[in-house]
């Protein structure tokens, strides 16, 4: 059998190598970290019987040109790039464990709420290019969180934040009242999180009812002085208004890891002082990395009863 894993971060991980080339020792691996385009993608794994993928995008053209695949196994969270109608439809399993990484993508969120309080990112800007500003910020404690999208992340964030004595805000598609009132969360629709939040996290999956959610009409809803991160997936958050919105000093500054086009190249953007923008890396934390790595190989090891 042919056994392929296509995530760069994955192939990397000595740990991760080891327990895969253990268990079939002819597994292909992306050593060299290539970003696929998708005809790239399609020769890289056209072969495989069993792939490991973390980003890539699997649609029915893929899947086509992939006549010996038998199992996806996800190494990540989320089935957004994966054509799961398309997998059933050809008999394809799809493996995945969710909440593997959650811990690394929250405090990365904690991480930016406090670079933003604290005025530690733009600050730090300034002082490499010769400005002395002591300006300090304020104090993350006793601020109003908005976190939309309450699932593995929005709970781990919860957990996080609470020593931190905020106001939390949450809204969800699934009602959980009984976590938010053991949690003191208070449940809001979108529209009364984005109006009245000093921080808005997004910890939603991007699908059509999430595309573009985040638009400049909502961006004008906000506080100016408030802060929205997207630690999800690109695309929830209309790049082209964002951009706008920090030109424009709609709001106060957002931090992005997730792009619509990875990498994104838009250097205008990237480039905009109160934008904290980061390579997708919110759930490749060391332990995230080798939790997520595992978790996949785990599957593979319950497909073929390994």
């Amino acid at each position: 059998m042919q056994v392929t894993v296509t995530s760069p971060s994955f192939s990397k991980n000595k740990i991760l190598q080891d327990k895969i080339y253990k268990l079939f020792p002819k597994a292909k691996l992306n050593l060299e970290g290539k970003i696929f385009n998708q005809a790239d993608f399609i020769e890289y794994i056209k072969d495989s019987e069993a792939i490991i993928v973390g980003l890539d995008e699997i649609n029915s053209d893929v899947l086509d040109e992939c006549k010996n695949l038998r199992l996806i196994s996800k190494y990540g969270v989320g089935l957004n790039n994966i054509d799961v109608e398309a997998c059933k439809i050809r008999n394809i399993t799809i493996a995945w464990t969710g909440g593997v990484n959650k811990l690394s993508v929250a405090e990365m969120a904690l991480g930016f709420m406090l670079m933003f309080a604290r005025n530690l990112y733009i600050s730090s800007n300034e002082l490499k290019n010769g400005l002395w500003n002591k300006s300090a910020g304020f104090q993350l404690s006793g601020k109003t969180i908005g976190i939309i999208g309450l699932g593995h992340v929005g709970k781990e964030l919860v957990r996080l934040i609470k020593p931190f004595g905020c106001k939390v805000f949450a809204n969800d598609v699934i009602a959980q009242e009984e976590y938010c009132n053991l949690n003191n969360i208070n449940t809001a629709t979108k529209d009364e999180i984005f109006k009245n939040s000093d921080f808005v996290t997004i910890n939603t999956p991007y699908n059509e009812n999430t595309k573009n959610m985040v638009d400049l009409e909502i961006l004008q809803s906000m506080k100016k002085s408030a802060y929205i991160i997207n630690i999800a997936r690109g695309g929830i958050i209309n790049e082209a208004d964002l951009k706008y919105a920090l030109n424009n000093d709609i709001i106060a500054g957002a931090a992005i890891d997730a792009y619509v086009e990875e990498p994104p190249t838009d250097r205008e953007f990237l480039k905009i002082p109160n934008l904290i923008c980061t390579p997708h890396i919110g759930g490749n934390a060391k332990e995230a990395v080798e939790a997520m790595g595992i978790s996949s190989i785990n599957h593979l090891k319950e497909f073929y009863n390994l």
